[in-house]
């Protein structure tokens, strides 16, 4: 730290400024700034979520809201209009803001109403993507990644200059918010980010040009008549990774019928069978619902029924609910056990779903264009109306 140019103090030189208030660039301003308006929320009567520390959720007698907070950019609803109208002119009092009304663009999200559902894309993402990659005008693919495809670190010859790559694959990691269909396909490519060969980086291509095929296509949000059912599906593909022999763990979280979470993720650990790699994606959805039902608490909803979990390895279902096999499942991680007692409990429910109605085969490996087009279907969708004209009517994000 120095003395800043013009406020030099001669007679102490080694003395610096103390800050009364944070300034912008420094590494505490953001710290600073959600002290500041956190502060302010809860001032007013909001809660902070433990689940989730960018959420605020108000609830008295009548109503209730709920603020979302990233950096700067905040989303507000709540149950009663004329309350939120009290809150934004109270919060207009407090900070300076800006109004955008009814929520159509928010962080490179795409929001369109239907009638009976909203539809979440990322499209205008997507065609910025395509051009800043030079294929905009590609041949569309049919699905992300090939069928039964294995690539490897061997796999190639090296890239010169690897940073394009990292670049369109974390560009790529931010799409999978909405777009679960190449969630597989960009947890695949991420794995070579340290040492990216020419194949890799065509696999990478490959996963553009099925988003040129699908531009528009996002996750709807339908209105449900069950809305306090809570149904997951988990898969696992066995020693899928050529390199290490580790499998990949793949699931799915519905709220109703409405896609609310899902993962698709190379397993820490090589499980010796099918049925234990299995188990262990079994637990991790487990826990993802966990997750999920301390946030719909916060939220003030409860589930009226167990949460669901579907898998399609019988052996997997036994080990969740039978703890007598302890020949087999001992070197199995303690950690992974937990899922036997939410089913003692009785919070949670395993059941057997055959294998052509798993849906989230479709985070484990590449399937034929037919197949992943049935399960993806169940996923995302295109809407009726286009969301280009919500997007140009809008000034650009600050």
């Amino acid at each position: 730290m120095q003395q800043p140019p013009g406020f030099v103090d001669p007679s102490r030189p080694h003395h610096v400024c103390k800050l009364h208030k944070a300034i912008y660039g420094l590494k505490q301003a953001p710290r600073a700034w959600f002290h500041r308006f956190s502060s302010f929320l809860l001032r007013v009567g909001f809660v902070n979520s433990k689940a989730d520390s960018s959420m605020f959720v108000y609830k008295d007698a009548h109503s209730m809201m709920i603020l979302l907070l990233y950096v700067d950019d905040i989303v507000l609803t709540g149950s009663d209009s004329n309350q939120l109208r009290q809150f934004i002119h109270r919060l207009g009092i407090e900070f300076e803001i800006k109004d955008l009304g009814r929520l159509h663009y928010f962080l490179g999200v795409e929001v369109s109403y239907l009638p009976d559902s909203v539809h979440i894309t990322q499209n205008k993402y997507t065609l910025d993507l395509l051009k800043r990659s030079n294929l905009l005008e590609c041949k569309p693919a049919t699905t992300p990644t090939a069928s039964k495809t294995s690539l490897s670190r061997s796999h190639g010859s090296p890239l010169s200059d690897p940073t394009p790559y990292r670049q369109l694959v974390g560009a790529l990691q931010y799409l999978t918010f909405t777009r679960p269909d190449i969630s597989y396909a960009v947890q695949l490519v991420s794995q070579f980010m340290g040492s990216p060969t020419d194949l890799h980086f065509e696999a990478v291509k490959r996963i553009l040009r099925y988003l040129k095929g699908t531009l528009g296509y996002g996750l709807p949000i339908h209105l449900s008549p069950a809305p306090s059912l809570l149904v997951a599906y988990s898969d696992a593909d066995w020693a899928g990774c050529p390199d290490t022999r580790r499998s990949t763990t793949g699931y799915c979280v519905f709220l109703g019928k409405t896609l609310i979470s899902w993962s698709a993720k190379k397993q820490r650990t090589v499980s010796r069978s099918s049925a234990e790699a299995e188990y262990r994606a079994l637990a991790h959805a487990s826990a993802d619902t966990i997750w999920i039902q301390s946030l719909l608490h916060e939220l003030h909803f409860s589930l009226s029924t167990p949460v669901l979990l579907h898998c399609d390895n019988l052996s997997a279902t036994y080990m969740a609910a039978n703890p007598v096999f302890h020949s087999r499942t001992k070197h199995v991680a303690i950690d992974y056990h937990f899922i036997r007692e939410r089913l003692t409990a009785g919070s949670h429910q395993v059941r057997f779903i055959s294998s052509q109605d798993q849906l989230a085969d479709v985070f484990t490996k590449g399937l034929p264009a037919a197949r992943f087009a049935h399960l993806v279907s169940n996923l995302v969708t295109y809407p009726v109306s286009s969301l280009r004209g919500s997007v140009r009517e809008l000034s650009p994000p600050s």
